[in-house]
């Protein structure tokens, strides 16, 4: 639901959750640009008797308090006097905006903790993985990460008041499939998603206008400030290497990332960039693992991924899509788009688990002469390991998935696609709309 232009998202309740605790740490807000992040902080605010922000990027002047004081009293001290509000503990959420700006402000956040506990606090910056890398040491116990990521197919449902459709496909499974009418009917809005993305000023747009056009002109801004964002990196590597890679990664989302592939680039340059990417949030990688037992992480093979890009509408846009195909498709191979089924399903495996980690995705493929196999995902749920294969019809076959099963001697498997729940011998069909169905 839509309360002063801001859609209510599932981070809303983990942060009403965190200011009643009694034992709480201050908040550090972590993920790409334009996620969110700042939204929902002022959402929370709204519950507050006086909300403080605290920008960064926007007030340079603020920079000398956390430089000259270590006090978290003091600090809050200078804060009142410079806002002009006065800053009472337990009343007052305070929220340091762009925080990756000022180093001396993120240095002190540890303090808040242990000598004022009683504050609101929650801290936040779009490039927030560069600044605590930079740190030699920070805070380890003393404040809590969210991982926060664009809007989910859940999430997107809600803003448009679908929670009767969204009501109807948590509770079904592969046992008690929906009905073929609503099935269709979320297949058509799965496909407005794919279009749209998550990134919540595009969902906005769409949203008040029902325009893809519109929305798609949002997606454009929002690829040239991830662009323009490539600048800042440039003590690092030049930001011509780091759009060259992002190109890339687009381009070769339908399979394994290849370094050399990016022209003009030696090795060691497409690895930094790339690296940089992953540390934005721009990309997510899918890497190899063997599957042999949990944790998944132990058997990586870090030469082996895939690249997926975090949000669908992004993606489609760079590839300059036309959205029309997709909303007239019944079968996304017709229109080479089984990466975008992949890519979706691994996108909302990461909203879906826990936010208080970053989650990784793995995956599994086997090189064997005149015997290639690949599944697209393995996850690990309660001590097991699932295999994941992603179809981008309603049909096909799956001699991968089995040839998984059987050497890893895993019991269940399952498969998403276009097509409704459902079982095929031992494996569960999920529709791809319902794929977050595994993890909740």
């Amino acid at each position: 639901m839509k309360e002063n232009g801001y859609f209510e998202r599932k981070i809303d309740i983990i942060l009403q959750e965190w200011a009643k605790e009694s034992d709480r740490k201050p908040l550090l807000l972590r993920g790409a640009r334009q996620v969110g992040k700042s939204s929902a902080v002022r959402n929370l605010g709204k519950l507050f008797k006086s909300y403080v922000e605290v920008n960064f990027d926007d007030v340079k002047e603020v920079h000398v308090i956390f430089e000259k004081y270590v006090s978290p009293q003091e600090i809050c001290e200078q804060l009142s006097l410079f806002y002009k509000k006065e800053i009472v503990a337990g009343e007052t959420l305070v929220f340091f905006d762009e925080i990756q700006s000022c180093p001396a402000a993120l240095a002190r956040m540890r303090y808040f903790y242990e000598k004022y506990q009683e504050l609101h606090l929650i801290a936040a910056g779009s490039l927030l993985e560069f600044a605590l890398k930079e740190l030699a040491s920070f805070a380890v116990g003393r404040i809590r990460s969210i991982f926060l990521y664009p809007f989910s197919f859940e999430e997107f449902m809600l803003a448009q008041k679908n929670k009767m459709l969204v009501d109807a496909y948590r509770k079904a499974g592969p046992k008690n499939p929906l009905s073929e009418p609503i099935h269709k009917e979320l297949i058509k809005m799965l496909k407005i998603f794919l279009v749209v993305g998550g990134m919540p000023e595009s969902v906005a747009k769409y949203i008040d206008t029902k325009s893809f056009i519109k929305s798609q002109m949002v997606i454009d801004d929002l690829i040239t400030a991830f662009r323009s964002d490539f600048a800042k990196y440039k003590k690092r590597i030049s930001p011509a290497y780091i759009d060259n890679v992002f190109e890339s990664a687009v381009s070769q989302a339908d399979g394994k990332f290849v370094y050399e592939k990016v022209g003009l680039l030696n090795n060691a340059q497409v690895k930094q960039s790339l690296e940089l990417l992953i540390m934005a949030g721009i990309i997510f990688p899918v890497t190899h693992s063997s599957a042999n037992g949990i944790p998944l992480g132990a058997e990586a093979n870090f030469k082996r991924r895939k690249m997926l890009l975090l949000d669908t509408g992004l993606f489609l846009r760079m590839l300059d899509f036309d959205a029309s195909q997709i909303m007239i498709s019944d079968d996304f191979k017709t229109i080479n788009m089984g990466v975008l089924a992949e890519m979706f399903a691994g996108l909302e495996l990461l909203k879906t688990a826990s936010c208080y980690t970053p989650h990784q995705l793995y995956c599994w493929h086997r090189e064997k002469k005149q015997s290639n196999a690949q599944v697209d995902y393995v996850i690990q749920k309660n001590n097991r390991i699932i295999p994941i294969e992603v179809k981008s019809g309603q049909k096909g076959a799956m001699p991968s998935l089995r040839l998984f099963m059987q050497e890893k001697k895993c019991e269940t498997g399952i498969r998403t696609s276009l097509e409704n729940f459902g079982e095929i011998d031992n494996i569960a069909v999920y529709p791809l709309y319902a794929i977050s169905n595994i993890i909740l």
